[in-house]
């Protein structure tokens, strides 16, 4: 299938081409002795994934895990219906998002107020999973994998307050979920993912001090694939955090609303990146991903929390 590639070490990436887009959100599966699958994708990309497995050889009855980084609908958005596909699959994810995948209800709700009508076409509908099949995380632990080899997951969130990264014994991929931000590889770009309502910018920071100090060889990004510039990479990450804050903060003290404050950062942010200054058909996706009115509305509502 054109939507899987070999990353080595009996990783595979998987395009779950969300809304139909391509090179958007990654699902990861790890063909062990315990075939594993890291992130699910939208709901309405569950089909997909479920024949990507298949076409790898992983039937209804043979997927052993399911982890999530964290519970946004790009990520776990089809947990419920991969769930569904392969009944005797685990599904790990941390304890602060274990009740809104057995209850998906006021996170629908919530998406469904962000999005509005554009909910069922980008992300479809998060379908409950029995709470037994759910195994939720504290701040570490370890995924059995198969012969001796595991998942460790470790709490990183700034991003979000149930965000995880996860980290391959075998081949030392670190899972880096949306805590790195949200990664180009067409152009390279990296730019930063501070939705509300959870960013905290110390917190953001110290999860991406902590995957440095994790020692990956190789950093697998949802959105997208594999960089192999692991620290390099890490430190532009904080640093567009700081460049979109100090923006932000600049905004913010001379009073302006969200639109304008997206407006002045959209503005300012606009050549640090290739896709933007290029008018790269790929720039699309930032917006989707890691949209400027998202990430400044983030910053503002931390803003407003850490403000006197």
């Amino acid at each position: 299938m054109d939507n899987i590639t070999a990353l080595g070490g009996d990783v595979y990436e998987i395009d779950t081409r969300m809304a139909g887009y391509s090179g958007i959100t990654a699902g990861y599966l790890i063909l062990g002795d315990r075939p594993c699958l890291v992130e699910t994708g939208t709901s309405t990309s569950a089909p997909v994934v479920r024949d990507a497995l298949a076409s790898l050889g992983v039937g209804p009855e043979d997927l052993a895990t399911v982890v999530v980084t964290h519970i946004h609908l790009d990520h776990a958005g089809g947990v419920g219906d991969i769930a569904r596909f392969f009944p005797s699959a685990q599904v790990v994810v941390h304890e602060k998002g274990a009740r809104h995948l057995a209850d998906p209800a006021r996170l629908m709700a919530s998406a469904r107020m962000v999005w509005g009508d554009r909910l069922d076409t980008l992300f479809g509908e998060l379908s409950p999973t029995e709470s037994e099949r759910i195994v939720a995380l504290g701040d570490t632990g370890a995924i059995d994998l198969g012969n001796g080899r595991t998942l460790s997951s470790h709490y990183s969130p700034g991003h979000a307050k149930h965000h995880v990264g996860l980290v391959d014994s075998a081949t030392g991929d670190l899972y880096v979920g949306d805590a790195a931000g949200v990664y180009l590889p067409e152009t390279g770009d990296l730019r930063p993912a501070t939705p509300p309502p959870d960013f905290d910018l110390q917190t953001a920071l110290d999860s991406i001090a902590l995957f440095g100090a994790l020692g990956p060889r190789r950093l697998l990004f949802s959105h997208y694939g594999p960089v192999d510039a692991v620290q390099e990479t890490l430190d532009r990450s904080a640093e567009e955090l700081r460049v979109w804050v100090d923006l932000t903060r600049q905004a913010h003290s001379e009073g302006m609303d969200l639109d304008h404050a997206v407006a002045m950062v959209r503005d300012r942010t606009k050549e640090r990146y290739t896709a933007l200054k290029a008018d790269d058909p790929t720039a699309e996706h930032f917006e989707l991903l890691s949209g400027a009115p998202s990430n400044v509305a983030g910053i503002l509502h931390w803003l407003d929390r850490v403000s006197p």
